[in-house]
């Protein structure tokens, strides 16, 4: 099995909260294809990254996680791209980790 983690963004990238019904959208469409959902919404984790001039940015993030027997790799890529669209980012993380469940 396999936990997908889907690290999204609270602001666009002119500082912006963005809407809820963005996440509510994400949240139905992850429970309708994979049948449960766990949201890490109540604090906000930071995300960090340093950018070619050195310079640090900053972001608020939200994590949704997936359980899925098998990583249907072409079918997370597409819905990545969709969501980057739907939340105006030029990239989210999307990460797999392989998990045994006891």
């Amino acid at each position: 099995m396999h936990l997908v983690q889907l690290l999204l963004p609270l602001y666009n990238n002119a500082g912006q909260s963005l809407a809820q019904s963005l996440f509510q959208a994400t949240r139905r469409e992850l429970v309708e294809r994979f049948g449960g959902l766990t949201a890490y919404t109540r604090a906000p984790a930071d995300g960090l990254w340093q950018e070619e001039n050195g310079r640090t940015t900053r972001d608020d993030i939200v994590v949704y996680e997936v359980m899925v027997d098998s990583l249907d790799r072409q079918w997370w890529s597409h819905y990545r791209q969709s969501l980057e669209k739907r939340f105006e980012q030029e990239a989210i993380v999307i990460r797999a980790q392989e998990f045994v469940l006891l």
